[in-house]
């Protein structure tokens, strides 16, 4: 396994490096830790004319090189990277803290209508997603169909040219800033579960489909549950095939599935803490000198990053020889999702009751208090995106070929 950059994916990273030196706006930078901004896709329509402004100058400086969707091909207006470069772009991206454009619609729907949309529906949908026109939330999850997605129950019924829409869709993530919305609805509710389902698209501002927030217990709006009542849509925005949608939906192409962001992150947040204890606040409220066994735990979960980081490196070089990675990414969400929830612990419990402080401005918070709203904000990290019960069903079969219980 060889770890250095060769000559060109050398050169590619300084390019990288030097966007993101040169044109990351401000509002992206982080200084102390933190950035003065929040999500491109919140500030793409933000009323502060200033946060509105960086998305814009970002989107455009990313625009320029083809790098908003860095793996589609270049004939639809992507950069056409390898697997391998973007790899070093996500890298570079998540070292630095500079926010992705795009959305959903660049990892998830774009890569969707390229392998299976008309060409009507990529001239009219691709270029307003690279654009940052139009931002897309996903419908998938249900109140009863999650890690099952299958068994979903929003009806489809087909009435000419349209379908009428009936159900209801929760944690549809950042439904309230999107601008589209694309579900899986049941068209044939007598088929096997797998089959039976179609991939839809719709305006969010349909009359009938209505978006209603639901507040985390962080205090944070991120997920929502939408309902569909009567909600007409035409044939025309379906992709791919009727009852084919299961399919269709799996699709979702974003080929980089190496989660480098995920290692990037873990050891930046152990940066954070270590780099806080050193500091003469820190030394008075940490319990780090306290415990020779607790400062052994962050040691391990610091030898953890590294071994998630070096999963990522796997994935992606198996999709540079032209592999597709199937228990491996499981094995890589798995324990990227546990690893975070224990860095959050971690951080939590090495300022012992200072640790309950809440608000990053309140005084006494230690490390801005960013450790504590983690503790709570990772508890559905092992929940999301497949839960780890899931996980590990896949690497058990898939990977160890295992039988299924």
């Amino acid at each position: 396994m060889d770890w250095t950059d060769s000559p060109e994916q050398a050169a590619f990273r300084q390019e990288v490096r030097g966007l993101i030196q040169t044109k990351l706006p401000e509002r992206y930078r982080v200084s102390n830790g933190e950035s003065e901004g929040g999500s491109w896709q919140v500030d793409r329509i933000s009323k502060d004319p200033a946060a509105k402004q960086a998305a814009q100058e970002w989107a455009h400086a990313l625009s320029e090189r083809g790098w908003i969707a860095p793996h589609w091909p270049l004939e639809y207006g992507g950069a056409g990277l390898s697997p391998i470069e973007q790899f070093i772009f996500k890298q570079e991206m998540a070292q630095a803290q500079a926010p992705a454009v795009g959305g959903m619609g660049v990892s998830l729907l774009g890569p969707t209508l390229i392998v299976h949309g008309t060409e009507e529906q990529r001239a009219k949908h691709l270029p307003r997603i690279l654009s940052g026109e139009v931002a897309w939330a996903e419908g998938y999850s249900e109140p009863g169909a999650g890690s099952d997605l299958a068994s979903l129950q929003t009806r489809a019924i087909r009435d000419g040219d349209e379908y009428v829409i009936n159900g209801q869709k929760i944690w549809t993530s950042g439904a309230h800033t999107a601008d589209w919305l694309f579900a899986l609805v049941r068209t044939d509710p007598e088929a096997p579960k797998h089959r039976g389902i179609s991939f839809v698209m719709m305006d969010i501002k349909t009359p009938g489909l209505n978006v209603r927030p639901l507040i985390n217990m962080a205090w944070q709006h991120g997920f929502n549950e939408t309902f569909f009542e009567d909600v007409h849509v035409p044939v025309a925005n379906r992709v791919g095939e009727e009852n084919r949608g299961w399919y269709v939906g799996a699709t979702l192409l974003d080929f980089e599935r190496s989660n480098i962001a995920a290692a990037i992150e873990n050891r930046r947040l152990l940066a954070t803490l270590l780099e806080y204890v050193k500091t003469e606040d820190g030394q008075r409220k940490s319990r780090l000198g306290e415990s020779v066994g607790f400062r052994h735990e962050v040691a391990e979960a610091y030898t953890q990053t590294e071994v998630l980081f070096n999963f990522s490196f796997r994935v992606i070089s198996m999709q540079n020889r032209g592999m597709i990675p199937n228990y491996e990414a499981s094995i890589t969400k798995l324990f990227n999702s546990e690893l975070v929830q224990k860095i959050a612990r971690l951080g939590t419990r090495a300022f012992g009751l200072y640790g309950n402080l809440w608000s990053e401005k309140e005084a006494l918070a230690p490390a801005g208090a960013q450790f504590t709203r983690l503790y709570v904000t990772s508890i559905p990290r092992t929940i999301a995106a497949g839960s780890s019960e899931i996980q590990r069903n896949i690497i058990a079969t898939r990977g160890l070929g295992l039988p299924r219980g």
